[in-house]
């Protein structure tokens, strides 16, 4: 062994020895999921009913909650971006950023987006437009007609650009304004000291509140990877002839958190940053591809109608908490993604502050809410444009592929008619895979963060912390996928997502409050 090595050894363990355990987070975060693990193994049947009565219960009782504070969400972004406030620099005037530009973004995208736009850049339009599990009931939209294609693209469009993004932004301009222009710690429960004080930061409210927020994205990413496990079982079946089952799904679960625990351990420059550019090259080739194989006049049209029904029934769709739009839309479909957009939000925040020093809110806003609004609304607009025009034209019948097969089916019906097919498919598995991992390695290195007392930005957690909740996160997705797929396919994952939310929803609504009040009313740092 070299001097070197030997020197770096020992910087490590003296590292290590100097970041202590948070136990009051940690003990009853891990404990709640390393239990729900296990209880998935033991009896599955009881964390099932358990999940989906949680699922059901929050959206029904917080539904009119989730879209209030969106829109709140979303107002606030836009004021504090087009403001003055937007030429406040993170860190201070004398701040420079670490990351230039295209590595900050790359980091930014991938570490949010997950397996989503991919799951339902095809399936979540064709649903819509085939009523497929009654959508289109209580929208006075019939099934099938050209108004349903456009409605399907707005209804994707409201669901996944500026509504969504515009919480995880915020979540992390408060933890970012918070920790480098206040000098707070990088904790969740820093960023309510506007409201509380320090005495926020101390004793037994700082711990419930850091411990829901963990349990919350525990629980995120798990659903997150479940959907992505159902997703690639589904398209090995579907394409290669081989049946999926637990067997399948237990070696997809293996690859995929081997991935994203060796990107975590390898820490955020040599690991995270290597895999964001990689997923993000590979998320460009593929839409370009699209854009250019697909019917790109119909996308455009079809794209731009859908802005713009979206834009007239803004505020119907924004406050309706199932009344106007039925469960089967709103519950199952809006609530659902608000529930884990929110559940990722507070941690996804540390994570976005913690590469966005020496940039301005204006900058921050641009790379963490806009261009990522503006990706998803360009990949819903190629792929879920194509699925339409191919549905309507009977290139490939994309609903009857879903109600046979479940909601995430479509996508590989739609990837097999295209040219090079063959091609393109395993490319889509690998760029799945490459998905989760991308957002699971950074969300396992910000939970062991939150799980360590005083930790620095530009710390690295002990590698213990990530490896358990790595293990953890896909234990429990793999039960979940296994035991409790339902008629979708993914109802388990659902299920554990709506409980992500609604364990961190008052947080969230406290967090927002607090970013009214520092930026509205307090003095500003700068």
């Amino acid at each position: 062994m070299s001097f070197a090595t030997e020197k770096e050894n020992a910087t490590e363990i003296v590292t290590d020895a100097k970041l202590k355990t948070r136990k009051g987070v940690f003990l009853p975060a891990f404990l709640l999921v390393g239990g729900g693990a296990v209880l998935g193994i033991v009896n599955n049947k009881l964390l099932t009913d358990i999940t989906m009565n949680g699922f059901i219960g929050s959206l029904r009782g917080l539904g009119w909650l989730y879209q209030i504070i969106s829109i709140v969400a979303l107002a606030i972004v836009i004021i504090v971006t087009f403001s003055k406030l937007g030429n406040i620099r993170l860190g201070g005037k004398d701040s420079k950023p670490k990351y230039k530009f295209s590595v900050w973004f790359a980091m930014a995208l991938t570490g949010g987006i997950a397996t989503g736009v991919i799951t339902y850049g095809v399936n979540e339009p064709i649903i819509y437009f085939g009523n497929i599990y009654g959508e289109m009931e209580q929208t006075g939209v019939e099934p099938g007609t050209n108004l349903a294609a456009i409605y399907a693209m707005g209804r994707s469009f409201y669901n996944w650009t500026f509504i969504p993004y515009a919480m995880y932004s915020l979540s992390g301009l408060v933890v970012a304004y918070m920790y480098y222009n206040r000098k707070k710690s990088l904790s969740v429960t820093s960023t309510l000291t506007p409201l509380f004080g320090d005495k926020v930061t101390k004793g037994i409210w700082a711990s419930i509140i850091d411990t829901l927020a963990v349990l919350a994205i525990a629980l995120g990413l798990a659903s997150s990877l479940g959907a992505g496990l159902s997703l690639v079982g589904s398209g090995i079946e579907a394409i290669y002839g081989i049946t999926q089952g637990p067997l399948m799904w237990l070696g997809l679960t293996f690859v995929i958190t081997a991935i994203f625990t060796i990107s975590s351990l390898k820490g955020l420059d040599k690991g995270i940053r290597w895999l964001s550019d990689i997923n993000v090259k590979v998320f460009y080739i593929l839409l370009f591809a699209l854009i250019i194989l697909g019917p790109t006049l119909f996308s455009l049209r079809t794209s731009t109608a859908g802005l713009a029904y979206w834009l007239q029934n803004f505020w119907g769709w924004g406050l309706d908490p199932g009344n106007i739009g039925g469960e089967a839309l709103v519950m199952w479909w809006t609530l659902y993604d608000w529930a884990i957009w929110i559940a990722y939000a507070p941690v996804m925040g540390i994570f976005l502050a913690v590469i966005s020093q020496g940039r301005t809110i204006r900058e921050f806003m641009i790379v963490n809410w806009i261009l990522p609004s503006v990706f998803s609304i360009v990949w819903f607009g190629v792929w879920g444009g194509t699925a339409l025009h191919w549905q309507q034209n009977n290139v490939v019948d994309l609903v009857k592929t879903i109600k046979d097969g479940g909601a995430v089916a479509g996508l590989w019906a739609f990837l097999a008619n295209m040219p090079l097919g063959s091609v393109i498919i395993p490319v889509v598995m690998i760029t799945l895979i490459l998905s989760f991992a991308t957002a699971a390695d950074s969300m396992v290195r910000t939970i062991a963060t939150m799980c360590t007392v005083n930790i620095r930005h530009d710390e690295e957690p002990v590698k213990w912390k990530k490896l358990l909740w790595a293990l953890s996160i896909g234990t429990i997705a793999f039960v979940m996928v296994a035991y409790a797929g339902g008629a979708q396919g993914v109802d388990g994952v659902k299920y554990l997502a709506a409980l992500g939310g609604s364990a961190v929803l008052f947080v969230f609504v406290l967090q927002v409050v607090s970013a009214i009040k520092m930026f509205f009313i307090d003095k500003i740092e700068k």
